[in-house]
């Protein structure tokens, strides 16, 4: 296997059911996540006891009940690239020209009751900015837009609790 192709990264199939409300994208799942074939698998990433004390549901469940809490609440989870080089698990090593994002016009086509789209970090945005955004119908690009603070680990300027209460109050307008 050359280096080039270990460092190759593939994003999951969305999470997401006809009752999707809105629709929280990160960048490309970390190692952890790719071992795991689950999305947010760091032991330390903060998004499933955020989402888990946001919508009332115990964060040891299973994975696929957690997955089923989201869609249940009108929630979509994906990510912003379909593929991409970086080795390791920091956004920041992701090779630009690698990238390729996932189509997000046909997505938004099948699921018009979407209205709006949270970012998982800045990452996540910037790539939906420069690859996503020009191949979206005006409609599309009219759909609410917000970042919130990134739930990695390597996110550590901002505590637990104060990513809680940032999630919580851009998501608890939308839910």
């Amino acid at each position: 296997m050359t280096a080039e192709a270990e460092h190759q990264a593939q994003s999951f199939a969305p999470v997401i059911d006809a009752g999707a409300k809105l629709l929280i994208l990160g960048s490309m799942p970390g190692q952890r996540s790719l071992e795991q074939q689950q999305y947010y698998a760091h032991p330390r990433n903060a998004f499933w006891p955020i989402m888990a004390e946001l919508l009332g549901f115990d964060v040891d469940l299973p994975y696929n009940e957690r997955l089923a809490q989201l869609t249940r609440h009108g929630i979509a989870l994906w990510d912003v690239l379909a593929e991409c080089r970086r080795p390791g698990s920091l956004d920041s090593s992701i090779v630009e020209q690698s990238i390729r994002p996932n189509d997000f016009a046909a997505l938004l086509d099948l699921h018009p009751t979407i209205g709006a789209i949270f970012f998982n970090g800045a990452k996540a945005e910037q790539a939906f900015k420069r690859y996503v955004l020009p191949t979206l119908s005006d409609r599309q690009q009219q759909l609410t837009r917000q970042r919130l603070p990134s739930t990695s680990p390597a996110h550590a300027a901002m505590k637990l609790s104060q990513k809680k209460l940032f999630w919580k109050e851009q998501l608890g307008s939308v839910l």
